[in-house]
């Protein structure tokens, strides 16, 4: 790999965006690619699409000094970063089509000694399936499943292992397990990701890579689902749940994480799919704790309601909704149980539906038939207080301010 390769990134979202930034800081030349448009023309203008801390600072210096530009259509590169997304489909299994689609653009603009790298969330072999694609697309190039280390283009799977919120941090200071088609594809993509790592780079084969990225973001989902049910078993026996854990926790081997209104975001709420769907005999307590977790939404709507008919006046009733996000502080909104909440309670309630979400654009509301307002506006005029995300200026509201009100508290922030 040359000191100074040109690096393409195909993908501008929550991971392409950051990863290319954090090379081109480096004085590298990076070509962001993606199918929107306007996300096109804002990082050219230098400005994001999205909200990240640090990130700003960094496109914005990147495309004055001419390391950073982007386009609808692919280049030649020395090597790619393929950064799309991979939701699934009805029965749960990995929707692969813009991978598929990702390759479909590489693929005019490839040429011997590229290096591919997957980093996008996938089920095990996915990277060989890339492989078979660019194959029969470039069918002049050889690949390592016929050339292993003397393969013309190498691949390798390297995912993000990062916190939404901290990405521009733990880009730079996590370890990445990168596995390659081949050991040569591993050792070029661990010197591509040397020129800004700080972390270690740990090597090993593909699948193992693949399947590293789906157990870890499964273990967090299997920790959150025991917290999600402790919280339903606690207010069937009329238990406070954060004070039930804060008390467990006291145990020198105990670390209870915290209950939510669900899981959300592109990982942890899909990720064990993929493995449930690839062993669907073996993988029991994954799928329990995704039953568990998906079902946490409904829970919550249900206390709503509750809450809602205790007041007697139904149809008269305002409820607010604090937090659309997946999680507390973005502006993601993917898979988000807060955000599903919101929808379903204002789909179905006769009442008043406001929405609270500080991190977005307030000329719009992602939740047809409510009313996005701010937060002191949604306070003053709610009989039901539903709290769903802990975004910091949530974590100020006092008993006071919700004195007269009915509560929904799913983070801990006034019961807890």
């Amino acid at each position: 790999m040359k000191s100074s390769p040109r690096i393409a990134v195909i993908g501008l979202g929550y991971i392409g965006l950051p990863t290319a930034a954090v090379f081109a800081k480096q004085g590298v030349p990076v070509h962001g690619v993606d199918v929107n448009e306007k996300a096109v023309a804002t990082i050219n203008a230098g400005q994001i699409h999205i909200v990240e801390p640090g990130l700003a600072d960094v496109v914005k210096t990147a495309v004055a000094e001419g390391h950073l530009r982007a386009s609808t259509t692919a280049v030649a590169a020395d090597a790619f970063i393929i950064a799309v997304p991979t939701p699934f489909l009805p029965d749960r299994s990995a929707d692969l089509k813009f991978i598929r689609s990702a390759a479909e653009t590489i693929a005019p603009v490839l040429a011997a000694g590229n290096l591919i790298i997957l980093e996008s969330t996938s089920p095990v072999g996915t990277t060989e399936q890339l492989e078979q694609w660019l194959a029969e697309l470039r069918p002049d190039l050889s690949f390592p499943a016929t050339a292993g280390d003397a393969a013309e283009v190498q691949l390798a799977y390297c995912p993000e292992r990062v916190l939404p919120g901290k990405i521009m941090q733990e880009l730079v200071d996590n370890d990445r397990v990168i596995g390659g088609l081949s050991s040569r594809a591993s050792a070029m993509a661990a010197d591509l990701y040397r020129l800004f790592l700080k972390g270690d780079c740990i090597l090993t084969n593909a699948r193992t890579a693949e399947m590293a990225k789906l157990t870890e973001n499964s273990f967090r989902d299997v920790n959150i689902a025991f917290a999600n049910e402790l919280s339903l078993i606690c207010d069937h026996l009329g238990i406070n749940v954060w004070e039930l854990i804060r008390l467990a926790n006291h145990h020198p081997r105990v670390d209870i994480l915290q209950p939510g209104p669900g899981v959300g975001g592109h990982c942890i709420a899909v990720d064990p799919w993929f493995i449930v769907a690839s062993a669907p005999e073996q993988a029991r307590l994954i799928r329990t704790a995704r039953e568990v977790n998906d079902g946490k939404p409904d829970w919550v709507v249900a206390q709503v309601q509750q809450a809602v008919a205790a007041t007697g006046a139904a149809q008269d009733v305002t409820i607010a909704c604090l937090g659309l996000a997946f999680k507390a502080n973005i502006d993601d909104l993917r898979e988000s149980p807060a955000l599903a909440i919101a929808r379903q309670l204002a789909s179905s309630h006769a009442g008043t539906t406001l929405v609270v979400e500080p991190n977005i654009a307030q000329d719009a509301t992602p939740v047809p038939g409510a009313e996005l307002c701010s937060l002191n506006d949604a306070l003053a005029a709610a009989d039901v207080v539903v709290l769903l995300v802990d975004h910091e200026p949530f974590k100020a509201i006092t008993r006071g301010q919700l004195e007269g009100k009915r509560w929904v508290d799913t983070r801990g922030l006034i019961d807890g």
